[in-house]
């Protein structure tokens, strides 16, 4: 019988998922995706994390309590830098270790380190050592490699067509625009990380409600690198982070989009970078924008009633400006 790796729905997941997936299935291992996020997932992270964790890392812990009794092994590679000369948030590269720390009973955890940081790291570092948990022939171990980024270039060209990143683990996701026959007469950039927009329940389904509120809704993964780094680039010095530059570049990009009417940025409470990405985010709209902004923090408290209010509020506010520069269109 085959070995079970198991995979939390949480933090780069949204990302790396074909990837990982076709990786392990070429070597002949299963994988199984801890369950859609509900109140008793979130709430066993919260339980098993301390105070200071932010919101997408109590979640995280509470997929790996999902998995922990239904699989041979948990796969949680420490992610230390996706870029070179760049890092990711300090919280991935302890997460592994806070898991280790917090929880009892658990399998192993297959937790090597993803590095791309220096000129010459190669990202088969982190997927030879993954394989020799499961064989020593490097050739077999090299394929699955080979066909794991074939599988993510064709992910990330999917985002950047425009389709969202999958909700269900081995079920292909169907772009909203697809399923929904309103009339959508406003364009809503939505600013945030894949942990927190993409998961329904954290984000309370913001993008199928501004669907539903007739908004054609953008993301930053439908740009490209060049597209946002360029961007990024007119902040006066880069940042070090690879995923909030990632948010920087895609808002500087929006707001300079035409066809575009209003953003939202969704950070997460109590996280650093986010908060420094927010700020950036508004003074940049202040300066150089009259495009409407809301700026939304969510975290375990955050409550379904005032996110649906401030969500319809803000619609009304962009309905309302583009009104006005209809009308100052024809003066």
């Amino acid at each position: 019988m085959s070995a079970t790796v198991g995979i939390p729905r949480a933090l780069l997941y949204y990302y790396y998922y074909p990837q990982w997936k076709t990786f392990f299935d070429h070597l002949g291992v299963k994988t199984v995706v801890s369950r859609e996020t509900t109140r008793a997932i979130l709430e066993k992270g919260i339980k098993s994390t301390v105070d200071e964790a932010c919101l997408p890392i109590k979640l995280a812990v509470g997929h790996v309590l999902d998995l922990k009794d239904r699989v041979d092994y948990i796969f949680l590679p420490r992610i230390v830098s996706t870029a070179r000369r760049e890092y990711i948030c300090p919280k991935f590269l302890g997460f592994p270790d806070m898991v280790r720390n917090n929880i009892n009973n658990l399998p192993p955890l297959i937790d090597n380190n993803m590095d791309l940081y220096r000129k010459g790291s190669s990202l088969y570092n982190l997927f030879y050592m993954v394989g020799r948990y499961f064989t020593h022939n490097p050739a077999s171990i090299y394929k699955a490699y080979k066909a794991s980024m074939e599988s993510l270039h064709v992910h990330c060209r999917d985002m950047e067509a425009g389709r969202l990143p999958f909700e269900t683990g081995g079920k292909d996701n169907q772009n909203y625009r697809t399923r929904d026959g309103g009339v959508h007469d406003v364009t809503i950039a939505v600013i945030g990380h894949p942990y927190n927009i993409y998961d329904r329940y954290i984000s309370m389904n913001m993008i199928k409600r501004l669907w539903d509120y007739g908004a054609d809704v953008l993301t930053a993964d439908q740009l490209t690198e060049t597209a946002f780094r360029r961007e990024a680039g007119k902040l006066p010095k880069q940042l070090f982070w690879t995923l909030n530059q990632r948010m920087v570049g895609a808002a500087f990009y929006y707001f300079e989009r035409p066809d575009v009417d209003g953003l939202i940025h969704v950070a997460s409470f109590g996280c650093g970078p986010d908060s420094m990405t927010g700020e950036l985010i508004e003074r940049y709209a202040r300066r150089s924008s009259r495009k409407p902004l809301l700026n939304l923090t969510i975290d375990e408290h955050t409550g379904e009633a005032g996110m649906i209010t401030r969500l319809e509020a803000f619609m009304d506010m962009v309905r309302w400006r583009r009104h006005l520069d209809d009308v100052a269109a024809t003066l």
